[in-house]
């Protein structure tokens, strides 16, 4: 089982550095700009970067790759 650790400081993808960064920016101008609504959508690109999950979460999209038919 992979614990909390790993799963932050691991699979760090192109996806991953985008959220983050994204995130950090619109932080930057929510401070600037005083702006709530800013603040709530840069936490959220923040923690979707830090525990690395998305819409569906972790690979929620992704299809089952186990044979059905054993």
């Amino acid at each position: 089982m992979e614990t909390i650790r790993e799963k932050i400081l691991t699979n760090w993808h192109l996806i991953r550095w985008v959220r983050l960064i994204m995130g950090l920016l619109i932080a930057f101008q929510a401070f600037q700009s005083k702006d709530i609504l800013f603040g709530l959508l840069s936490a959220l690109f923040i923690f979707q970067a830090i525990t690395n999950t998305g819409c569906c979460g972790t690979a929620g999209c992704s299809v089952d790759s186990r044979d059905k038919n054993l």
